[in-house]
């Protein structure tokens, strides 16, 4: 295997698959019902209804891109920012216990689903073939070679 060559393939495939999966599910419900995300919204995000509904159209096109080798990277890092600009959103969610349904309005839900965050930045980064830690150099990829 070359040093270029990506770490785990089919590894990087089923997390790729998966994630596409996650994002494409919540972008549908994003879509379909946009109002019932309206209570975790901060304050401060301008025509909240319409982000939402950008978020969801935003979740299905990454989606579609995680999936496409050509624009693979790309979505990566895509989803990468997305998942650390909805932050805010997920800790007004917990912070204000927002009745959410299905979602379980307990700590025992919003501790691990917070702390999961950084993780759901590196599954994005990795699925995309953006960075290879822990697998690999732990390095950010410059080059598609």
């Amino acid at each position: 295997m070359s040093p270029d060559a990506p770490s785990h393939p089919k590894a990087r495939a089923a997390a790729r698959i998966a994630l596409a999966a996650v994002y494409a599910g919540i972008g549908v419900v994003h879509v379909r019902s946009p109002d019932a995300f309206l209570p975790i919204m901060p304050d401060w995000v301008p025509d909240p209804r319409h982000m939402v509904l950008a978020t969801g159209a935003c979740e299905l096109a990454g989606s579609v891109a995680l999936l496409t080798p050509r624009l693979r990277r790309a979505a990566g890092w895509a989803f990468a920012a997305y998942a650390v600009c909805v932050f805010p959103a997920n800790i007004k969610h917990a912070v204000d216990n927002v009745n959410l349904p299905p979602i379980p309005s307990s700590w025992w839900y919003h501790g691990p689903r917070l702390a999961f965050q950084p993780v759901f930045v590196w599954w994005a980064l990795w699925a995309g073939g953006v960075v290879d830690w822990p697998f690999g150099s732990g390095r950010v990829k410059t080059s598609r070679r």
